[in-house]
Parts: structure tokens; sequence; C-alpha cells
């Protein structure tokens, strides 16, 4: 029983070290190769910050991700309000009608592909005759990040005590009020980690962007393919370090959040 036990944890500890390496192994090259002095990508040169100071000598890399950041705060915050409004509808209004079709069209995004995504709001914002720029890429980033706000923040409300709200309102507040003093500062760690998911989201993407970025808009992601498909520069690496890390500190963040939301839910919880 014992070889059998050490056996199976030998793989076991072997099937992890495999996945991680697979999936980290290519992240972390990238990031050393990021303080490689040599231009040429494949030759080690030596540890240098030459590329980062390069980075931010490139006013066209800079613009992009000025862009970048100003789409995903943007968007985030539109994105964390209705998601935020709508999952209170869900999970406060369990019998109005049309819930069904309304958890179904805002869920939709979870699984549908973005290139449908992409391509269905650019033939809307053709049929609209909307140029293509700044907003437009906000409003398809909101749709693609809204349900994953609504997920995160109606979890929250599910494990809530709604007996708070009515002691609240058996004091004298009314139903909005009651919320806002009581209700919201539960939920806020949930939002707050809801904000920055849908924040992380809309800097990463790609697809959506592609289909509705238009001239003098384009997003740091579109930016970096454009000048991966000439050729991988040195640039490309650090820049590409600068956003993991910035999106490590992000995902820290929103766990720390996370974990103090589900806290304050068993603290909250009816016993």
């Amino acid at each position: 029983m014992v070889s059998a036990t050490s056996k199976i944890s030998r793989f076991n500890v072997a099937s992890l070290a495999l996945g991680l390496g697979f999936l980290y192994l290519p992240i972390v090259i990238l990031v050393i190769y990021s303080f490689n002095a040599s231009r040429l990508v494949t030759v080690w040169g030596g540890w240098s910050l030459v590329w980062y100071r390069e980075f931010f000598h490139d006013e066209a890399m800079i613009e992009a991700a000025w862009m970048s950041f100003r789409v995903a705060a943007s968007s985030a915050t539109i994105a964390t309000l209705l998601g935020t409004l709508a999952a209170v509808a869900l999970s406060r209004g369990e019998r109005f009608k049309g819930r069904t079709l309304f958890s179904g069209m805002l869920y939709a995004p979870l699984v549908m592909p973005e290139v449908i995504t992409g391509l269905s709001l650019l033939l809307l914002f053709v049929a609209l005759d909307a140029e293509r720029g700044f907003w437009t890429v906000t409003i398809a980033h909101t749709t693609l990040t809204m349900c994953f706000v609504a997920v995160v923040v109606q979890s929250r409300l599910g494990s809530l005590d709604r007996s708070l709200e009515e002691a609240a309102m058996d004091l004298g507040c009314d139903p909005a009020r009651a919320f806002v003093a009581v209700t919201l500062p539960l939920i806020l760690p949930a939002i707050i980690a809801g904000w920055m998911l849908a924040f992380t989201l809309s800097l990463d993407d790609l697809v959506i962007a592609s289909f509705t970025t238009g001239p003098g808009s384009a997003t740091l992601p579109i930016r970096i393919y454009s000048e991966v498909r000439l050729g991988v520069k040195p640039e490309i690496n650090a820049i590409c370090t600068m956003v993991i890390g910035l999106i490590a500190v992000v995902i820290v963040v929103a766990s720390f959040a996370s974990k103090l939301s589900s806290a304050q839910g068993e603290s909250a919880a009816p016993l």
C-alpha cells in the first residue's frame, strides 16, 4: 500500500510539473529574454535594460498602450455598473417575467466565440454608420466583460442573508437606501474583483478589438500582433513582460478582494 501510494504521488507530482512547465516555461523564457542585450532574440548577449528604455522612446507603442488602458478602464467601469445591476436583478427578482431569457442573453458572451461577437458588433456599427474608434472598442469590450462581472457579483449576493436588508427596512429604510447602506458595502469586494477581472480581459483582448477598432485607435495587443508579424523584436519581450507584471498584480489584488468578500459572506451568513 505504501509503495502504491508513493508511485501515485510521484506520478501526480510529475504530471503537475509537466503541466506547469508547459503553461509557464514559455512565459519565463520571454521574461528572461526581455533583459537580453542582443538585438537578436535567439542569441543571448548579457543582461540589459536597453529594450525597456527603447519602449519608452517608442511613441507609437506608448500611444497604443495608453489607448488600451483607457479602453480597459472605461469598459471595466461601465461593465461593472451594468453587471452589478444585472446581478441584483437576477438575485433579487427571481419571479419577474423574462428572467430566463434575460439570464441567457446576459451570459451568452461567456460561451460565444469572440470571432462571432466581434463580427456581430462590426456589422452593428456599420449598420449604424458609427465611426470606429475608442468608443466602439469600449462598447465591444463592455459587451464582453459585463457577463463576467455579473457572475462574480451574483455569486456574492447569493451568499448574503437577506434578513439584513429586511431588518434595515423594518427600521425605516426604503429598499434603495437599505441596499446602499447594508448590501452595497458587503458586496463591494466582489464589485472590485469584477472590475479588475473586466479590466484584465479588456486589456488582453485582440480578436474583438481587431473587428471594432479604426484608424488611430489601435490597442496594445493589436500593435504587438502587427509588429510580431514582421518578426519578433526584443522590445516586444519587454512590453509583454510589463503587461504580465501588471496582470499579475491585478490578479493578486482581485484574489485578495475575492477572499475578503467570501470572509464577509461567511460572517454575514445566517446561522
